[in-house]
């Protein structure tokens, strides 16, 4: 199925593609390019919210684009594979019988799913500014994200 199709199909049930993304067996070259497609699609979402803050505080653009490409694209994979090991952990501790390829997917999908409403949110945050629109869809985007993670993280601690 293509990726477009499993995203599509998260929003309906999280859990269910993640079995099926977890059927294809543990390919740690497919977890990391979710990953990454899903960190460069996030700093992708940040462009206009970082040109409005340049103009508005007359600062250069391009620091500001450097700044978050090395956050988001080398620092955040970092620490987005120990919180999945911290995830995995909880799992364990409460009986689970997942692996940590799964718990890395079920976070790394569960961004990469994300990622539309992450490009609305910068969409708002470049175009509207900060107000309750922001605010609004920035609750909805981390509603779906852990509905996706934790969603995600419960069928692969029970996938044997």
């Amino acid at each position: 199925m293509a990726i477009t199709e499993n995203i599509l199909a998260t929003y309906r049930d999280p859990s269910k593609v993640l079995i099926r993304l977890l059927s294809l067996g543990p390919r740690e070259d497919r977890a990391l390019a979710y990953l990454m497609g899903a960190c460069i699609l996030v700093f992708i979402a940040q462009w206009p919210k970082l040109a409005r803050d340049a103009f508005v505080n007359n600062v250069d653009l391009n620091f500001l684009l450097g700044a978050n490409l090395m956050a988001l694209v080398v620092i955040a994979p970092l620490l987005l594979y120990v919180i999945a090991t911290l995830a995995r952990g909880v799992g364990f501790i409460f009986g689970g019988q997942g692996t940590a390829y799964g718990a890395r997917l079920a976070l790394f999908w569960a961004l990469l799913a994300s990622t539309p409403l992450i490009l609305l949110h910068g969409l708002t945050a470049g175009f509207v500014g900060p107000g309750a629109e922001l605010k609004v869809v920035g609750v909805i985007w981390l509603g779906v994200f852990f509905w996706f993670w934790i969603s995600g993280s419960i069928a692969q601690e029970r996938y044997t």
